[in-house]
């Protein structure tokens, strides 16, 4: 570790920051990871240099929204800790909504269909996800509407999957990310 002290941004630096995710979530959403990084500074309002400054290279921009994406899906997960009722309706609820916040971003299905150093950088998030959808995992077989052989990574890889899915539906295909979620969910309940 370092002897000098981090300074703390600036805060026009840190507005910019700011700008620069949000440009970038909207045009990685409609355009997914072709999005151009000249589009996302004419979004933002600032120019091409200060997006480099921020993130030096496209992937670090992709790997700080992916990081914010796993933030967003932990949180979802998180407030259905909160509910009460039916522990599957909980759980599939918590899934449901994770899938519908997905689906309307290109970028993010493809982030989670198969870019893999963007989603080892999202680390926190990850962590916390993880560690609410084990908790509504174990309640669910606890009540036993749940697999008992249910774990996080089956839910990891079904999301992994509704990325393929939900990309391939928006590319134009004839798949259909809300039958293969049922689907896939149906599989995680107790027979």
């Amino acid at each position: 570790m370092s002897s000098i002290a981090q300074r703390p941004q600036r805060a026009d630096a840190r507005r910019n920051r700011e700008k620069i995710l949000a440009a970038a979530s909207v045009a990685f959403a409609e355009s997914g990871l072709e999005a151009q990084v000249e589009d996302i500074a004419r979004r933002a309002g600032v120019g091409v240099g200060t997006v480099y400054r921020h993130f030096p290279t496209k992937e670090a921009l992709v790997e700080a929204l992916a990081a914010e994406h796993f933030e967003d899906l932990a949180a979802i997960a998180e407030a259905a800790l909160e509910e009460q009722g039916d522990a599957w309706e909980v759980f599939a609820g918590a899934v449901w909504r994770s899938a519908n916040a997905a689906a309307a971003d290109v970028a993010w299905c493809e982030i989670i269909g198969g870019h893999p150093t963007a989603v080892q950088a999202a680390s926190r998030g990850r962590q916390r996800l993880a560690g609410a959808m084990t908790t509504l995992i174990g309640r669910a077989q606890a009540a036993g509407l749940m697999r008992a052989d249910a774990t996080v990574d089956d839910v990891r890889t079904i999301m992994c999957g509704f990325g393929h899915v939900a990309a391939a539906q928006r590319a134009g295909g004839a798949l259909d990310w809300e039958r293969y979620l049922e689907i896939a969910l149906d599989g995680l309940r107790a027979r």
